[in-house]
C-alpha cells in the first residue's frame, strides 16, 4: 500500500509539475506566469522529497519559490503593465535568433550529457551518508562550485537592477507622452 501510495503522489506532482510549466510558458499575463512557476517549483520540490532529497526540496521553496520568486513578483508588479513592453513588436531577426540560440543550448546540453554518461548509466552510484545533507551542500558550494553559486547570485542582482531600470525608464516614456 505504500508503494502505491509514492507512486500515486509521484503521479500528481509530475503532471502538477507539467501543467504549471506549460502554463508559465503559455500565459499571456507575465504575473500568472510568474504564479505558475511558484506552483511549478513547489510540484519539483515534492519530486525532490520523494527521492529523499529533503535539503534539496526546502532550498527548492525557500530559496527559489520564496525569496527569488517574490523578486520577480515584485519587478513585475512594479513594471505593471509595461512588463512586456522590451519585447513588444520584436523584430523577425529576434524571433530567429532566439530560436537558434535555444536549440544551440539544447545540442549543448545533449552533447554533454551524451559525452559524460557513457555507460556510467546503467551501474548505480554508490551513495554516502553525507550525501544530500546541508554540511555536504554547503561543502561543495563553498568549495567546488563557488564561482558558479557567486556567478549566480550576480545575474540575480542583475535582473533586479534591470526590472527597476526598465521601470524607471518607462514611467519617464509615460510623463513625457502628452
Amino acid at each position: 500500500m505504500g508503494n502505491f501510495l509514492v507512486w500515486v503522489i509521484w503521479l500528481l506532482a509530475a503532471g502538477a509539475c507539467v501543467a504549471t510549466g506549460l502554463r508559465v510558458i503559455t500565459a499571456a499575463n507575465p504575473f500568472s506566469s510568474a504564479l505558475s512557476l511558484i506552483g511549478n517549483l513547489a510540484s519539483l520540490a515534492v519530486l525532490f522529497l520523494l527521492a529523499s532529497g529533503e535539503f534539496v526540496a526546502a532550498a527548492q521553496i525557500l530559496v527559489y519559490a520564496g525569496a527569488v520568486m517574490v523578486m520577480f513578483l515584485f519587478v513585475i508588479a512594479y513594471l505593471g503593465g509595461r512588463a512586456d513592453a522590451p519585447w513588444a513588436g520584436g523584430t523577425r531577426l529576434i524571433q530567429t535568433a532566439s530560436v537558434i540560440a535555444a536549440a544551440s543550448l539544447l545540442a549543448v546540453v545533449f552533447v554533454a550529457l551524451m559525452l559524460n554518461a557513457g555507460d556510467r548509466l546503467s551501474d548505480e552510484a554508490s551513495v554516502t551518508g553525507a550525501f544530500g545533507s546541508p554540511a555536504e551542500v554547503g561543502r561543495v558550494f563553498l568549495t567546488d562550485h563557488l564561482l558558479a553559486f557567486e556567478i549566480t547570485s550576480i545575474v540575480l542582482l542583475i535582473a533586479a537592477v534591470g526590472g527597476v531600470v526598465l521601470g524607471m525608464r518607462s514611467a519617464a516614456e509615460e510623463d513625457d507622452a502628452p
